[in-house]
């Protein structure tokens, strides 16, 4: 595991979400672009009629550019947003993309910024889902929860957010306690399936506020209910407590974390398989992942980066 990352790491990473309704959200596309592009910053960002969702790194006063920027738009002047920091740049590239959601659930009419569960800061959050008559539900995907998820959490085993609210309809018994507490990893899908939570007819809803990042920063590790570590969306793959990066390395054939044990598996190739993936991909699956592999090992013996990596 790395050590705890200090301040002169070189790299900020910023997490921000805010569901706010943007009708003009197009015309925020290039000059974001223009400006994360001249301040060194790079990562994703999402525009919709419904707010702004992403993730971006870069230098210090490159986020701060950014964030200042947004913040000076009227839509977006209580934009908050979780920083951590990486020893190496964790994004290939800056994208700002315009989306119909900025996180997808499929499911008309769901609108935070009309209904909404109750946020729960992190400092209360163990009182919560140690509450006997709380159900907890983490909102995140399956390989998301594999390597890191709260004690006594229901894992609902989602390959995408889409599945969620079948999900949630096709199982009664979430109705059986008066509280539902949901979280994810910055908090943007466990808030929009609070609103969800509430179309469906349940009272008591809460949600962690900044998610798990805020909580693994916050709350003591001797005090935490959080067992392992937290995937996150770039290339540091995992952040556990105090937000030190993690071990974890991704599978560049499934996507999928894998732990310093599972490299050791004789079914891990860098590029081309690893332990989940092996069953499910073919030779000439496996023959097509070598020679992309093999690309990359040219362009880092050049000294760049291959875009596939």
């Amino acid at each position: 595991m790395t050590d705890s990352l200090t301040p002169t790491s070189p790299f900020l990473v910023a997490a921000l979400y805010h569901f706010v309704s943007v009708p003009r959200f197009a015309s925020l596309q290039d000059p974001l672009q223009t400006l994360c592009e001249e301040n060194g910053v790079k990562g994703t960002l999402l525009l919709a009629h419904e707010g702004i969702n992403g993730t971006i790194a870069g230098p210090d006063a490159g986020i701060g550019a950014v964030l200042s920027f947004l913040r000076t738009q009227p839509e977006f002047s209580g934009l908050e947003h979780k920083e951590s920091r990486a020893s190496k740049m964790p994004f290939l590239r800056m994208k700002v993309k315009l989306k119909k959601e900025i996180v997808t659930m499929g499911v008309e009419d769901i609108d935070p910024n009309k209904v909404v569960g109750t946020y729960v800061a992190a400092k209360d959050w163990n009182a919560l889902i140690s509450d006997p008559d709380t159900i907890v539900i983490d909102t995140r995907n399956d390989y998301e929860t594999a390597i890191g998820t709260f004690r006594g959490a229901m894992d609902p085993k989602t390959k995408t957010f889409r599945e969620f609210p079948d999900w949630v309809r096709n199982n009664p018994g979430l109705h059986n306690k008066p509280k539902v507490a949901m979280y994810c990893t910055g908090g943007i899908r466990c808030e929009k399936a609070t609103a969800f939570m509430k179309a469906e007819g349940f009272d008591e809803v809460y949600h962690l506020k900044g998610g798990i990042l805020k909580y693994l920063e916050d709350v003591p590790q001797e005090e935490s209910l959080w067992d392992g570590a937290c995937f996150v969306f770039d290339e540091r793959v995992s952040v556990e407590h105090g937000l030190k990066e993690g071990e974890h390395r991704l599978c560049h054939a499934c996507r999928n974390p894998i732990t310093a044990e599972e490299i050791t598996s004789p079914l891990y190739e860098e590029g081309v398989s690893c332990s989940h993936c092996y069953p499910k991909r073919t030779e000439e699956d496996r023959l097509r992942y070598r020679q992309r592999q093999h690309q990359i090992a040219l362009a880092k013996k050049r000294g760049q980066r291959h875009i596939g990596s």
